[in-house]
């Protein structure tokens, strides 16, 4: 149904797939506040980057392992760019695939290729789990990265069960140069001009309470969640807010962690509140 949204403000987080969330929720009707947490850029130097390419297509991994979507378009923007997409893109359909959660086999399906195994969680526990299960002794592991995160204890459990592990990090996130706006965001839930705030991965928390910190807000932040309808996209976001004493008011049914089912479920709890007075 569309217009389910008419009369709301929503702010969402997200950065990696925020114009794609943004066009749904306003298809809906809502007006949609865009805050993204961080900007992504390419890694300051790409030699790393093209040399795993090149021992991709010297050597076709074994198994690769897709930590985020973008860091997939990010490889391949850079094969691309030297010429070297073609077969990069051979050499990966040569390896069994696994992916965290949906994002990554999105990516592989655009250049043609399907992921053998998602996890479950998607999160790097779920990475672990799923792997762990798995006989990896010998074996070429090919492992797309993601930064502001600790992935000492993935490659150690890949390195304990026997794999020869190739990581690669293709992206840095500058979070700097998007306080001012988290602030600002802030403000506007303090206030009450926001209806819902939309939650689609754990980064997603640990960066908001960051900054509010950064910037003496914390106090502010948590007043303005009191008055704000909180949606989490699944379990690993909710537990993420409730390890910072927060709670999650509405998230999709199990196995549908997805941005759809996400605004359906936003759109029945908003409509069950009370209208909103925005204050003056």
């Amino acid at each position: 149904m569309a217009d389910r949204l008419n009369g709301t403000r929503i702010l969402i987080l997200e950065t990696r797939e925020e114009a794609q969330f943004s066009r749904l929720l306003a298809e809906q009707g809502a007006d949609v506040v865009q805050c993204p947490m961080f900007t992504i850029h390419d890694a300051p130097d790409p030699a790393p980057i093209e040399a795993w390419i090149r021992r991709a297509i010297d050597k076709p991994f074994d198994d690769l392992v897709l930590m985020t979507g973008e860091g997939l378009r990010r490889i391949m923007k850079l094969a691309v760019a030297r010429g070297l997409d073609q077969a990069f893109v051979a050499a990966l359909a040569k390896s069994r695939t696994f992916t965290r959660g949906p994002k990554p086999g999105k990516a592989l399906r655009e250049i043609g290729l399907e992921a053998q195994q998602t996890t479950e969680k998607p999160t790097t526990e779920g990475v672990i789990e799923m792997l762990g299960k798995l006989d990896l002794k010998g074996r070429r592991i090919g492992l797309q990265l993601y930064p502001d995160k600790d992935h000492g204890p993935l490659t150690a459990a890949l390195a304990a069960q026997g794999a020869d592990v190739d990581s690669v990090l293709p992206y840095v996130y500058d979070s700097k140069a998007a306080d001012a706006n988290i602030i600002t965001a802030i403000d506007e839930m303090a206030e009450g001009r926001i209806d819902s705030i939309a939650l689609t991965n754990l980064g997603q928390v640990r960066r908001l309470i960051e900054a509010a910190k950064a910037h003496g807000s914390e106090a502010k932040l948590r007043a303005g969640l009191e008055r704000t309808l909180i949606a989490s996209v699944g379990p690993a976001v909710s537990g993420e807010l409730a390890a910072h004493g927060l709670r999650t008011d509405v998230s999709p049914a199990d196995d549908a962690y997805f941005m759809r089912p996400l605004i359906s479920a936003m759109a029945a709890a908003l409509a069950a509140r009370k209208p909103r007075t925005i204050a003056s």
